[in-house]
């Protein structure tokens, strides 16, 4: 092993071992390290990936279970708040993003393209399955009462909806969830955060 040393604050410096490969070896301490520590490392992965993780890819990168990487992300969500970033999770996935509240300062930075207005048709929907989900289209066409096909499609293609499974009946229909680029637009960090269905709009 080749061994790296890597400048920190001061006049300290870290030593970054390499395996046989050039990759960094995991420290012994981690792979016994708790939740509160391990949460250190998982917020400088998800910072440097900088897109949607799996809880697998964390854990085989870090050399922990998935279980022990979930673990890491709860505190991790819980060191967050009331800061500038915030970690969202949906599912087996995570990721590192800007809070609702201060976006207004990075789209100042970066002044992304503006994607286009969803319809009312596809906000319904849209609605309909974050609430209702896993939902089929037979379940959402009998809420709105007119044929979701399109609209559906639109969804997907905009990567707000995704096949999540098919159910167990005649001809497996398809049944839709919602995905991690949903909660980015909306601003949460789980679908758990949403509001209670009475209260949103054409949702019964």
């Amino acid at each position: 092993m080749d061994e790296l040393t890597v400048a920190t604050d001061g006049e300290e410096t870290d030593e970054l071992v390499l395996d046989v490969f050039g990759r960094a070896v995991v420290p012994v301490g981690t792979r016994a390290a708790e939740p509160e520590d391990l949460a250190l490392a998982l917020e400088a992965l998800c910072f440097a990936l900088n897109r949607p993780v799996a809880l697998a890819e964390a854990a085989a990168i870090l050399d922990r279970t998935a279980a022990a990487v979930a673990a890491a992300a709860d505190v991790l969500a819980g060191q967050l708040r009331g800061r500038g970033l915030m970690l969202q999770r949906h599912r087996d996935e995570l990721q590192l993003v800007t809070r609702p509240e201060v976006a207004w300062a990075v789209q100042r930075a970066l002044n992304p393209e503006r994607p286009s207005r969803l319809s009312r048709a596809a906000l319904e929907t849209l609605a309909i399955v974050a609430y209702r989900q896993p939902v089929t289209k037979a379940v959402i066409e009998s809420i709105r009462g007119v044929d979701c096909e399109a609209v559906l499609e639109h969804l997907e293609a905009r990567g707000l909806v995704e096949e999540v499974d098919r159910q167990d009946t005649a001809g497996r229909p398809r049944r839709f969830g919602t995905t991690l680029r949903f909660l980015q637009i909306v601003g949460l960090e789980r679908v758990e955060d949403l509001p209670p269905a009475g209260t949103a709009d054409g949702v019964p």
